[in-house]
């Protein structure tokens, strides 16, 4: 069979379960089976295909992944996120648009401690959006600062899905997380600039407000006892795996501990909590390993069918530039966000994508960056982002999802900024890891 039919019933059969409402992990599951059954033809195929699937998920340097849900899931229930909400929201002040500015900086924040967009879209919608749209800030200044920023989680370390990618496509865990610093931080400024923007171009749609006066003691102790404790937390995670003082496991074992004491001191660390955490670690972890399980037998499948080796063959046959192949795969990706959630169109692209891209000589790490800002796009990217529906779904009655998607435009924009920043100097993201 030739490359393109062995890709195209493969990948055409994932896609088509998926498009009837099938789970992702049982789809493919079941992609698994036909294509073991049609390649190998016997059922030693797939008793092999069974044991192929625990290599991955045995592998130890996908531990982190249910440490840094941990890590999360205590901040989130402990109560801690609404602490650092409150801090920041009175250091801030009565500069016009604070709101805005809080969503950013509250959200890049909360981001490093779960690192789930999902998670960040809807605390922050939750959180923000009533409190904007009760002092009459227009909703693109309301839900565009928290689309934008929600997808932070996916570039700022210690990214959950940055290690499921690393994981599934066999890159540094702690050289990737560690490359997402800067992007990430460079893309919280441009939004901070958009923000700017467009309150200096149109001040009714952050109007200013009267507020109580915070006295400067009050806000330096906020900042001292609710930021500070968490930024030192973060800077340990990043920090012990920047000096190659721990490995990333361990880095995320001490972030872990870090968020349990600080539960701890500020006497929110409580058995329901414990219990909240751990349940919702238990769920999330066990539903990402078992599509990490499918999707190593899936790449597997891929590479004995052909379909992997005869796409590198048929791209790297035309004299193509590398940033041109680069930049379809990015539009690929987009495409997929339309229809999938990032795990699917990561384990469908990534046997794929990967293999090229070092084809062309293109850094692993910054590759990962790249495909990471391509996934945060398309959860953004009208008319089915997830993000939007998301964010409709914890936004006040009467939004529309016309009017979602109107205010993730202008952050959509600074995400196409950023990855034009990055091809042109790739050393915004390889910097820093050539520090490791």
């Amino acid at each position: 069979m030739e490359w393109y039919a062995a890709g195209g019933l493969l990948i055409g059969t994932v896609v088509c379960l998926m498009a009837l409402g099938v789970p992702v992990a049982i789809a493919f599951m079941a992609t698994n089976v036909i294509g073991t059954l049609f390649f190998i033809g016997s059922f030693n195929g797939l008793l092999q295909a069974v044991d192929n699937s625990t290599v991955l998920i045995t592998s130890f340097q996908l531990v982190p992944v249910p440490m840094f849900i941990l890590m999360g899931s205590l901040f989130f229930y402990s109560g801690l996120a609404v602490r650092v909400f409150d801090a920041l929201d009175k250091l801030f002040g009565r500069i016009p648009g604070r709101l805005c500015f809080l969503t950013v900086a509250g959200g890049t924040t909360f981001s490093t401690l779960t690192g789930s967009s999902m998670a960040n879209t809807a605390m922050l919608g939750s959180l923000l959006v009533p409190e904007m749209e009760r002092r009459g800030y227009a909703k693109k200044m309301s839900i565009g600062p928290i689309l934008g920023t929600g997808g932070l989680a996916m570039l700022i370390p210690p990214s959950t899905l940055g290690v499921l990618l690393a994981s599934i496509a066999g890159v540094d865990v702690g050289r990737l997380l560690i490359a997402g610093i800067i992007p990430g931080l460079l893309l919280a400024l441009l939004y901070v600039g958009m923000i700017s923007l467009q309150v200096w171009r149109d001040p009714s749609c952050a109007p200013p407000y009267d507020l109580e006066p915070t006295p400067l003691r009050e806000k330096l102790l906020g900042l001292v006892m609710s930021v500070l404790p968490m930024g030192v937390v973060v800077a340990m995670v990043v920090g012990f795996i920047i000096f190659g003082i721990a490995t990333p496991t361990e880095a995320a074992a001490f972030g872990v501990l870090g968020v349990l004491i600080l539960a701890a001191l500020f006497r929110v660390l409580t058995f329901k909590v414990l219990f909240e955490s751990l349940l919702s670690t238990v769920k999330v972890a066990g539903m990402v390993f078992f599509i990490i399980m499918n999707s190593n037998v899936f790449s597997q499948l891929l590479a004995f069918s052909g379909a992997s080796s005869g796409m590198i063959g048929w791209v790297t046959g035309f004299d193509i530039p590398v940033t041109v192949v680069l930049l379809a795969m990015f539009a690929v990706l987009l495409l997929l966000g339309m229809f999938m959630d990032p795990v699917s169109m990561m384990l469908i692209s990534v046997p794929v994508f990967f293999p090229l891209a070092l084809t062309f000589g293109v850094d692993p790490a910054w590759f990962a960056i790249f495909m990471l800002l391509a996934l945060e796009m398309s959860q953004t990217t009208p008319p089915f982002g997830l993000l939007l529906y998301i964010m409709l779904g914890v936004s006040p009655k009467g939004t529309t999802l016309y009017q979602v998607a109107t205010a993730a435009l202008p952050y959509l924009f600074c995400d196409a900024v950023l990855v034009g920043l990055i091809l042109a100097f790739p050393m915004l993201v390889l910097w820093l890891p050539g520090f490791m």
